[in-house]
């Protein structure tokens, strides 16, 4: 037998071992959430399952294509992510700062008057230095609906999550919101 060969196998066996050690929850998703992978792999993120994919073939001026979406519920809150990808030069020859404010605010003012609502977040963010907004607006019972938008290149993500005032609901929202992650990070 060749070298070579006998080394893997034992690389190959000493991973079998190491897997049959952890336990097999560690290797297991935790139960009622699921990952979500794009098509492209240009992203990941967890969300409550089972997320419910749609697509949409709304065009907007500077659409390239059609709006990918993910819908999923947890103890009646709302966990929504989406993405559309944008004509070539879009955003990269805009200011990508302004256009996510204006992207991740949208129409909230008329939606959300300040004089009933408390906007808690509404700031610009980064991930894996890519622009992006965020906007987290509160009702008089502490309620929460939590919007991040980012635009990465010529495509624009959005996350929106709604949360009651309780601990586990906006540890929930949380987790979904952090849990966006790109194959690209900004140079």
């Amino acid at each position: 037998m060749k070298p070579g060969v006998m080394k893997r196998r034992l690389v190959v066996r000493a991973l079998l071992m190491a897997s049959a050690v952890v336990p097999a929850a560690a290797w297991a998703q935790e139960a009622g959430w699921q990952t979500v992978v794009g098509s492209d792999l240009r992203f990941r993120l967890e969300m409550p399952a089972l997320a419910q994919k749609s697509t949409a073939a709304e065009k907007e001026k500077g659409h390239a294509g059609e709006r990918v979406a993910w819908q999923s519920k947890l103890d009646d809150e709302l966990f929504d992510f989406d993405y559309v990808d944008y004509d070539p030069g879009w955003f990269s020859s805009r200011d990508s700062k302004a256009m996510a404010r204006d992207l991740g605010r949208g129409e909230a003012e008329k939606a959300f008057p300040r004089a009933r609502f408390k906007y808690v977040a509404d700031e610009p963010v980064t991930l894996q230095g890519w622009d992006g907004y965020a906007l987290d607006i509160e009702d008089t019972n502490g309620s929460r609906v939590m919007m991040r938008t980012y635009i990465v290149k010529d495509r624009l993500y959005r996350l929106l999550v709604t949360a009651r005032d309780d601990a586990a609901a906006k540890g929930a929202a949380a987790r979904f919101l952090e849990s966006l992650r790109l194959a690209e990070t900004r140079p």
